[in-house]
């Protein structure tokens, strides 16, 4: 067990092997961004969709033609190496919002230090509805007021 003063934790540098010596640039786009950050908010227990009503309107008739647009609810800024990222949810019903508003923050945060290799300059969370399950519920015939 190792011993550990002043309540930090050693870190591990990684150092990468040097495979060639080919110069050249990598841009990652704005949309790729983007859509890994919506991949990461839904896979968040908790959250039901992403985006406002109007997206949701929207990607309801994306998902029918069979295109779902991963970035639905997303907006990102790209600099050199900072991103911040923007994400508008809709919660299940009953969870914590705050706990699920954490639990997309720190997903998406992993997966921009991850997989795009950015530093993150901060990700807003917006929870827009809840959604109640009972909603989808039930055979589509009401009873009339009027007859």
């Amino acid at each position: 067990m190792a011993n550990v003063t002043g309540g930090t934790q050693p870190k591990a540098q990684i150092v990468a092997p040097q495979l060639g010596t080919a110069a050249g640039k990598t841009t990652i786009e704005d949309a790729v961004v983007a859509k890994i950050a919506g991949i990461a908010a839904r896979e968040v227990n908790g959250v039901y969709a992403l985006g406002g009503g109007a997206a949701r309107m929207v990607g309801a008739i994306r998902d029918a033609l069979n295109t779902t647009d991963l970035s639905q609810g997303i907006s990102v800024e790209v600099g050199e190496t900072q991103v911040a990222v923007d994400v508008t949810i809709v919660a299940e019903y009953p969870v914590s919002l705050q706990k699920v508003a954490d639990e997309v923050r720190g997903a998406i945060h992993r997966a921009m230090v991850e997989l795009v290799g950015m530093e993150v300059a901060e990700v807003n969370v917006t929870v827009n509805d809840v959604h109640i399950p009972s909603d989808d519920e039930g055979d589509g015939t009401q009873e009339t007021r009027v007859q």
